[in-house]
């Protein structure tokens, strides 16, 4: 049941979508912004675009899911290739790595609103955002980006309620990341290791695990899983065909994480 609050929200978020009137929606197919095409489909119709960037950065898997989802929901989609791993400041994977990948999607997003001939950015940045390290949100208000479901004053979990409310198979996904964010801050991104790392977590989804990161650190890959899911690794001969296939992807090394997955976990272990 999703109290009137919440509804009112949600209303105030379609209320800012249809002021804006054509919207381009930078769609990951994580819960935000899921709910947020939702949204926007609901509000604007064909006056609304989901585009989703391409890269070694997003996994196969989850640009699969991106797709379907824009299709159950009904919108006009684009994948569009994004180029962020040629930045150098991207590459080198700072601490403001984050605020170089949004300025590479927004950029895209604001060229594909200019070809269609619409008016606006939007994103799915939410309440919850504002009390973390977001380089990524610097880009989105450099750039004018507008993010509806923020401005309506709505959290993580409401936004799980509406999701849940219309149907929306995201609405207990678990949280998403792009594939560089496994990498520590320092060692530079590439194409090759962004590929070692999601062959390592396919084979983790493979076994059924919902909820993981393979963190990546040179010959090691350390595992970490979520915390419902952890007593399944106690299993022998599970974790012999786990390494085996982490090891497949490249590593030599394979890891378990005696904590469960948390987020944020990779930038606390490198905060002096």
């Amino acid at each position: 049941m999703v109290d009137v609050v919440v509804l009112n929200k949600a209303d105030e978020a379609r209320r800012i979508l249809r002021e804006l009137d054509t919207v381009v929606v930078a769609f990951s197919g994580g819960v935000d912004s899921t709910l947020l095409l939702r949204l926007a489909q609901d509000s604007l119709g064909e006056r609304c675009v989901a585009v989703t960037a391409v890269s070694a950065s997003l996994s196969d898997r989850e640009r699969r899911d991106a797709v379907d989802l824009a299709a159950r929901i009904g919108a006009r989609h684009l994948e569009i290739d994004s180029h962020e791993l040629e930045r150098p400041d991207y590459a080198a994977n700072g601490p403001a790595r984050c605020y170089h990948c949004k300025s590479e999607l927004f950029d895209i997003c604001f060229q594909t609103a200019r070809n269609l001939g619409f008016s606006s950015v939007v994103y799915g940045a939410t309440r919850d955002d504002l009390g973390e390290y977001r380089p990524g949100m610097n880009a989105a208000k450099e750039r004018g980006v507008r993010a509806p479901l923020l401005e309506a004053g709505l959290g993580k979990a409401e936004i799980r309620a509406l999701s849940r409310l219309f149907d929306l198979p995201t609405a207990d996904k678990p949280a998403l990341a792009c594939l560089a964010s496994r990498i520590p801050f320092g060692t530079p991104v590439s194409e090759d290791r962004l590929r070692q790392i999601e062959l390592a977590e396919n084979a983790l989804h493979d076994l059924g695990f919902r909820e993981v990161r393979v963190r990546y650190h040179g010959d090691v890959a350390r595992i970490e899983v979520g915390a419902g899911e952890w007593d399944r690794l106690l299993d022998a001969e599970l974790r012999r065909h786990l390494a085996l296939r982490v090891r497949d992807a490249g590593f030599r090394f394979v890891a378990l994480d005696m904590e469960p997955f948390r987020s944020g976990r990779l930038v606390e272990v490198q905060d002096p």
